[in-house]
């Protein structure tokens, strides 16, 4: 027994190290791991890694030395890759309680209105697409459409998407950090992957699109239904309820955590 704790003793923090190395190496995984850039990442390390070996093994010294300058470029271009998580990752660590300047009042503000306005357009029967612009920036998208920056009112809302205006068949996006409607009639990427409703339509897969290329949030009224959808990582939530959309807007603005909770519990199910 005297063995073993002195052994404790003398390696505790060399296994603190290595537990501390694991969760930040583990969680890391899980963030990158469905990205687009993490193919191309584990394309580089398998490149990188094969030609160290060959390098040692032959003695390959000319190799061996230009790896030692591409692992700088190497990092560099990491960063490059992975720029819109990164910025992604920033965020949601900023916007954490501990951290956190922003009034959550205004955030709850903020899901009240747009739940107003969808459920109004939802009455009317008129089609309407808005996302919302979180911590990665949208303006390769709000270039593609007629830019506004204006407050965002109930009033201005209804006339972009009445059927008789030159941009009610695009996207309004509306930014969350000061609640402004930034622009207009913007074009979204449309989602490529095969879905299991063939019937779901452009609106709907444009919304699963520009929610898949960054953290937006995207609000759909089905102009058929008049039916709500929230489109939120490139999923889509259908048919919502008045209340049932207030309190997922409510959770997802004024609980930047609540997201990712739901990813966890969907790799639960899962599993």
């Amino acid at each position: 027994m005297d063995a073993v704790g002195q052994f404790i003793a003398q390696h505790w923090r060399q296994a603190l190290e290595v537990m501390i190395l694991w969760v930040i190496i583990y969680n890391t995984y899980r963030y990158f791991r469905a990205t687009r850039g993490a193919r191309i990442f584990t394309a580089l390390v398998g490149i990188y890694i094969g030609m160290t070996l060959l390098s040692e093994s032959l003695d390959l010294t000319v190799i061996g030395w230009l790896l030692k300058y591409v692992t700088v470029f190497l990092a560099i271009a990491l960063i490059i890759i992975f720029q819109p998580e990164l910025r992604r990752a920033l965020a949601e660590l900023g916007s954490h309680r501990f951290f956190s300047s922003m009034n959550e009042k205004s955030r709850t503000q903020l899901a009240e209105d747009l739940s107003e306005i969808v459920e109004t357009l939802s009455g009317q029967r008129v089609g309407a697409l808005i996302a919302i612009e979180r911590s990665i920036d949208l303006k390769q998208y709000l270039d593609t459409g007629t830019l506004l920056d204006s407050q965002l009112t109930p009033t201005l809302v209804y006339t972009i998407f009445h059927s008789g205006t030159t941009l009610h068949d695009g996207g309004v996006i509306v930014r969350m950090a000061d609640e402004r409607l930034l622009g207009a009639g913007c074009l979204f990427p449309v989602i490529q992957r095969e879905l299991e409703d063939p019937g779901i339509g452009l609106r709907h897969r444009a919304a699963m699109g520009i929610t898949e290329e960054s953290d937006a949030i995207a609000l759909v009224v089905s102009e058929e239904t008049g039916a709500i959808s929230i489109a939120i990582g490139g999923k889509l939530e259908r048919d919502l309820e008045n209340k049932e959309l207030r309190k997922r807007l409510i959770d997802l603005l004024s609980n930047p955590e609540a997201e990712a909770e739901d990813d966890e519990e969907e790799e639960k199910s899962d599993d």
